[in-house]
């Protein structure tokens, strides 16, 4: 009886990290078609991507037939790592270096990278946390042991470790507005560790009829502080994407603005049914923003779109003055051409169940493939499915 060997495997974050040293590396796809268009790995070379279905691979009787690189290593993916283990093994047959996706679309798509940024004078340390499936960014802020997380994935793991490695205890988490596109590991790790939870309270009921969320929360209102180690991160109501979104502010040389700003777009005012009232809310945000923040504040947005949106160096952000200049939004000087470019972005308007993903977050202009692979509800409701969550007396 002949047992055939253990397919070789690379973890998401390998893969990742590898991608982005430019190694060379062919991504094979075994998934059919229609759910390689929902969202793949879209980091390397277009021309490194490749989607043969795995019956169709199975079926090539030669490296001819196959139709890769022989000389170019390849990671295979599929849904949750087991067909691409079948068919790595088949392409070490023909001499390739094949290796699994170990977890497949579903690793790729919880995977996070962590990048540091220059931190400002308050901070030891500013961590970005890069979920690359979902272009997803949430943050870590270290300061005199101290720590607090912005916008975190339900999966906190990253941010414990990064923590913990330096040896700073979480003293709070706090989410810039309720996001529609993933569960936010918000709720769960501030009653994990028993610290506060922060979040604006127009965001703690549902946009479509007001119903008040179970959810415990410490509100954040207009100019509010949140002391963390040295450091006074500010508040700052945003509102527009969402009624409670807000930004913080720290020392005038870094902002995190959640959906409220990006690199290169903003956030889509049209997620509750009421468009035109949140598109006015979201021009008279940035008309603030525009005129009250400094020019030199590193903009941290939660999300961004395409891979060109990161720097030389992988993180995502870019000075305000800088934004100004190349973001399409930003540049606008009133109001009536603002509505009229929101109204001819916007995409498809969310059923109020919710039940999809936006790509980047809900961003205006388009998002990344990636986010119809996580189908979600809107925040709240997911703090309502939450049985051990009360509301706040």
């Amino acid at each position: 009886m002949t047992v055939s060997p253990p397919a070789p495997e690379i973890s998401a974050r390998e893969l990742a990290a590898a991608i982005e040293d430019g190694a060379p590396i062919q991504i094979l796809d075994v998934r059919a078609p229609h759910h390689v268009t929902t969202g793949h790995i879209d980091i390397g070379p277009e021309s490194r991507f490749h989607n043969i279905v795995g019956s169709q691979l199975v079926a090539a009787r030669s490296q001819e037939q196959v139709g890769l690189d022989p000389d170019v290593p390849v990671a295979v993916v599929c849904g949750h790592g087991s067909d691409s283990k079948v068919a790595a093994l088949f392409l070490s047959r023909f001499g390739y270096h094949a290796r699994s996706v170990a977890g497949g679309m579903a690793g790729w798509m919880l995977m996070t990278l962590q990048r540091e940024l220059p931190a400002p004078p308050s901070l030891d340390r500013l961590v970005q946390f890069d979920r690359i499936g979902k272009g997803a960014l949430g943050y870590l802020l270290i300061s005199d042991g101290a720590a607090l997380v912005i916008d975190p994935p339900r999966d906190i793991r990253p941010y414990l470790e990064v923590a913990e490695g330096t040896g700073a205890e979480i003293v709070g988490v706090a989410d810039t507005h309720c996001h529609a596109d993933y569960l936010s590991g918000g709720p769960g790790l501030a009653q994990h560790l028993g610290i506060p939870y922060y979040l604006h309270a127009a965001d703690a009921v549902y946009p479509y009829d007001g119903t008040p969320g179970q959810l415990a929360y410490e509100p954040l209102e207009d100019g509010a502080t949140i002391q963390v180690g040295r450091a006074a991160v500010r508040v700052t109501h945003t509102p527009g994407h969402t009624e409670g979104s807000v930004s913080f502010l720290l020392d005038d040389q870094a902002a995190f603005t959640g959906d409220f700003i990006f690199v290169a777009s903003i956030g889509r005012p049209d997620l509750a049914g009421k468009t035109e009232e949140w598109t006015v809310q979201l021009w008279d945000s940035l008309t603030r923003a525009k005129k009250e923040w400094p020019q030199g504040a590193l903009i941290c947005p939660a999300h961004y779109a395409t891979d060109d949106e990161h720097n030389r160096d992988r993180s995502v952000g870019r000075p305000l003055g800088e934004i100004l200049h190349d973001n399409e939004a930003l540049a606008m000087s009133d109001l009536e051409s603002f509505a009229g470019w929101v109204r001819s972005k916007a995409g498809a308007f969310p059923d109020q169940g919710c039940q999809r993903g936006f790509g980047a977050g809900g961003r205006l202009g388009g998002g990344r493939a990636g986010g119809g692979q996580e189908r979600v509800r809107i925040g709240v409701r997911d703090a309502v499915a939450h049985p051990r969550i009360t509301a706040r007396t």
